[in-house]
């Protein structure tokens, strides 16, 4: 691929025991464990966020990442450091998960909780995502107009990009059948400027998507009650000269590392067509979100109907398929990217492959989408059990296909079975738990978190951009391709 950072956040589910605690107990001493006992990081001392994340919620990691505990929802956040690589991106995401699951083993708790990286509370209404982060050229960002380009793509990645859900949602007005529970959180509810409840759908048995039921609008800086698609940031978490963070709030986190890689590989050479005004044309829809949904819950991908498969309105008039939205992209992208480098032809190709093998027969990919994965082992298992969709047995499938623990998690299950591709190794992982990438800033970030964590620092700031030990002694990571190695090693020299 082009030379571009990219970063992946992905929030938690805690599931626990009652005997145990709450979640927010578990979240909490996860978070002190990480940073206290085991050092494998800097607890932030100032608060990034008053609101949000105040200090000590979290903070950097050795590998140059970040593990907090967000605010809204309560949840065990974890954030990739900034890679290029696409192969980076698959090995830092798995690394976050692979972290969590540790420091839960190594407290002793994983008999009575469970992470997963699911994104809905089936039963509660709830919803928490996987978001990307993608370093854009700023005048590329002129949202109401560049950014509309994107939203075909967006809405109907789904059918590859998507984790699948049993069962839906159906936000409401009407609080007589609302499921989810008013949080306690003051958090939750700074900046809502609407609120709405939640119940269940029974008209669906599986869909696509686990988030689409809850995404309201295109665009929206709002990311609790109003969710997006996406959600503009003008930060300097990715931010070198002319380029800002382009951040996609709908999303979800792929155990299948073939379908994690296409997601990521295929928005990054969309997001390229974006930078040089070469997105496809004549495929704009009339309504994206009722499209989001349309796509999600569309049953013909089971029942073998091809002819009106994912079918959505265009603005224009008249209907396409997910399919051939798609590969409108893929050939944009085909004609710019090809034959650029190993990373790109590798995307283009599999990319035709999938919309191939969609447009045949979709559950001939069990072994690389996760939505299809899931679907195949429920399903097998709601027949030879003679249950309907509906069944609470079904809905505990669902959650523990996300289970990050080896030992119990249906995904893990299936990859250990050799029934999904891996495109990364467990060496490479372990590697990244505590080693960051060595081409982006990150690098430098994760030896200075080394040299301060074996002086016992206590007196320090330190941000994605910056890190200060005082007033007149800061680092600035202004260039995020750069490594910053020499500069970490002068500024630790001059901090002795």
């Amino acid at each position: 691929m082009s030379s571009r950072i990219i970063g992946i956040e992905t929030e938690f589910g805690c599931l626990v025991d009652s005997e145990a605690g709450t979640p927010e107990d578990i979240v909490e001493a996860v978070k002190t464990h990480a940073f206290g006992t085991k050092q494998l990081g800097l607890i932030d001392l100032h608060a990034r966020d008053y609101t949000f994340e105040p200090a000590r919620a979290g903070g950097f990691l050795l590998n140059g990442g970040r593990l907090y505990i967000d605010a809204v929802g309560s949840h065990e956040e974890y954030a990739t450091p900034e890679c290029t690589a696409l192969h980076d991106v698959l090995i830092y995401d798995r690394a976050g998960r692979a972290l969590v699951q540790l420091l839960l083993d190594d407290l002793g708790l994983a008999d009575r909780a469970s992470f997963h990286n699911n994104s809905v509370d089936h039963f509660g209404g709830h919803t928490f995502g996987c978001h990307e982060n993608f370093l854009v050229r700023a005048d590329a960002l002129s949202f109401k107009e560049s950014l509309g380009g994107l939203l075909p793509f967006l809405v109907t990645r789904q059918i590859f990009a998507g984790t699948g859900r049993v069962g839906g949602h159906r936000l409401t007005r009407d609080f007589r059948r609302n499921v989810m529970q008013l949080s306690d959180f003051e958090a939750d509810y700074v900046y809502v400027s609407q609120f709405y409840g939640v119940e269940l759908d029974e008209a669906v048995d599986f869909q696509l998507s686990q988030r689409a039921d809850h995404i309201v609008t295109s665009q929206s800086s709002r990311v609790r009650f109003n969710r997006a698609l996406i959600n503009p940031k003008w930060d300097t978490y990715y931010d070198f000269s002319d380029r800002h963070r382009l951040h996609l709030l709908f999303g979800e986190s792929n155990l299948c590392e073939y379908a994690a890689a296409l997601k990521i590989g295929t928005t990054s050479l969309v997001l390229e067509l974006l930078e040089s005004d070469r997105l496809p044309g004549g495929i704009e829809l009339e309504h994206p979100i009722v499209a989001l949904r349309k796509v999600s819950r569309d049953r013909s991908a089971f029942d073998g109907t091809t002819a009106t498969r994912w079918l959505v309105e265009r603005a224009d008039g008249g209907t396409i398929g997910a399919v051939d939205v798609q590969r409108s992209y893929l050939a944009a992208a085909r004609r710019d990217c090809a034959g650029r480098d190993e990373e790109t032809d590798w995307i283009l190709i599999e990319w035709e492959a999938t919309l191939d093998a969609l447009e045949r027969d979709p559950l001939t990919l069990s072994d690389r989408l996760d939505w299809v994965a899931k679907y195949t082992l429920l399903n097998e298992f709601r027949e030879s059990e003679s249950l309907a969709w509906n069944d609470d047995a079904l809905h505990s499938l669902d959650l523990e296909y996300h289970n990050l623990n080896p030992d119990r998690g249906l995904y893990f299950g299936l990859e250990q079975a050799g029934a999904v591709r891996r495109l990364t190794t467990d060496a490479e992982v372990f590697r990244a738990l505590t080693h960051p990438p060595a081409n982006t800033r990150a690098f430098g970030r994760g030896q200075l978190i080394h040299e301060l964590l074996q002086r016992n620092a206590t007196r320090y700031v330190i941000d994605w951009d910056m890190l200060a030990l005082s007033e007149h002694r800061q680092l600035r990571f202004k260039d995020p391709f750069h490594t910053y190695e020499r500069e970490a090693e002068a500024f630790l020299r001059h901090a002795e």
